[in-house]
């Protein structure tokens, strides 16, 4: 497909903003952001003194080799996923995929490997003995280990690869930022096409069709989640049962026809150079805002600021919590068992997490700093009346 095509400078007027000194580019130096992803992580493994990773994650692999993988039905993508094995002092990782062309090119030639089969008796063996062969002894972090993989790897010492991957992806460099950046954009492009549909007697399966079409427009990216247009009650016990009693968001997209006066939650996401993008809103069809649906904004803007007035490097997930709160009158203003914020990376939801059931200890040890991502979803919700939310991605940088 076509490059993406960005248009004019991003930012606003001559403001430059930086992470750890480093500009924020427009378009991101890939080999550059390869091999920086990969430091990283050699760096956590000598630390945590392990002789190597296997990576059976999608979103982990993309992370540690910078492979491509294309998309593939539930029946499929477990069996044909890519595997890395990352070597303790080595400096490219090994790629085993069933998809070659998807291997970068700054990774080595005799790094790339024919598919593993770690799911299937003869194909876990085979791993574990190619594993064997890259890292002979010591601790391996790991993190998938589906039956037959275990059962081969028995006589290795193993624990979870996440000790390793939470903190390598926790802060990124400025080149992850653009690329973060440019999938928002394209998402944000793909939905101004959406918009204009919004309307009585749409079906949200043509909502779906015209984001998809325009992705395939814009180029290089690729769809990350089944785009949301969930029609939202007015009230709890209106809506779809859960058991957690809260409200049931999301659900699938269906052939549903939109009527006036719904009221729309949305959310999509899409993948660019394996980031992801995150974009959530509210939208009304064919009718205007009433006094209380713009109240329900306002507020939602309101906790929206106050969160945003605290983010700057050193300011705890806590401290976010509290201030959200505050601005709420109290409550808090995002769905129970959900989070006041995410962030977004390789995967489409993942550290830091902000408001979760972890609670506010959890919350405590958290620490903004320069290269985090926040994806900040406040939700205002009055029960018989419905609610308002939207999704923004806000990088922490060395200023603010």
């Amino acid at each position: 497909m076509a490059r993406v095509s960005l248009g004019s400078a991003w930012g606003k007027g001559n403001i430059v903003h930086t992470v750890e000194g480093r500009p924020i580019p427009e378009l991101p130096d890939l080999a550059r952001m390869h091999r920086e992803r990969s430091d990283r992580i050699q760096e956590q493994l000598h630390a945590q003194g392990l002789a190597g990773l296997v990576l059976l994650g999608t979103s982990a692999v993309s992370y540690a080799t910078g492979a491509a993988q294309p998309g593939a039905d539930s029946a499929r993508a477990g069996l044909f996923r890519p595997v890395a094995v990352v070597v303790t002092g080595e400096p490219a990782p090994h790629l085993f995929t069933p998809y070659p062309e998807g291997a970068p090119g700054d990774l080595p030639p005799d790094h790339v490997h024919p598919p593993a089969f770690p799911d299937l008796d003869e194909g876990a063996a085979a791993l574990a003995t190619a594993v064997s062969e890259l890292i002979p002894r010591g601790r391996i972090g790991i993190d998938e280990l589906p039956h037959p993989l275990r059962a081969a790897l028995a006589h290795r010492d193993v624990v979870s690869a996440g000790s390793v991957m939470v903190p390598v992806k926790l802060r990124k460099t400025a080149d992850e930022l653009a690329c973060i950046r440019i999938a928002q954009r394209c998402n944000e492009l793909a939905m101004c096409d959406v918009m204009p549909l919004l309307r009585p007697g749409v079906r949200q399966s043509t909502l779906t069709a015209t984001f998809l079409d325009r992705l395939h427009e814009l180029g290089d990216v690729s769809n990350g989640i089944d785009p949301i247009w969930q029609p939202m009650p007015a009230s709890v016990a209106a809506g779809p049962w859960t058991t957690h009693g809260d409200i049931a968001f999301p659900t699938g997209s269906t052939g549903e026809v939109l009527r006036s006066g719904d009221v729309i939650w949305c959310d999509t996401g899409i993948h660019y150079e394996g980031y992801a993008s995150d974009f959530g809103r509210t939208w009304l069809v064919g009718a205007e805002p009433t006094a209380r649906q713009r109240a329900q904004y306002e507020r939602w803007q309101d906790v929206t600021d106050a969160v945003l007035a605290l983010c700057k490097p050193g300011v705890t997930a806590l401290d976010l919590d509290r201030g959200a709160i505050a601005a709420n009158g109290g409550t808090k203003p995002w769905i129970e068992h959900f989070y006041l914020s995410h962030a977004v990376g390789t995967d489409s939801a993942e550290m830091p997490l902000i408001g979760t059931d972890l609670g506010e200890t959890f919350d405590e040890q958290q620490v903004l700093a320069p290269g985090m991502i926040l994806v900040l979803e406040p939700v205002i919700w009055e029960d018989g009346y419905g609610g308002y939310r939207a999704e923004d991605i806000y990088a922490v940088t060395d200023d603010g």
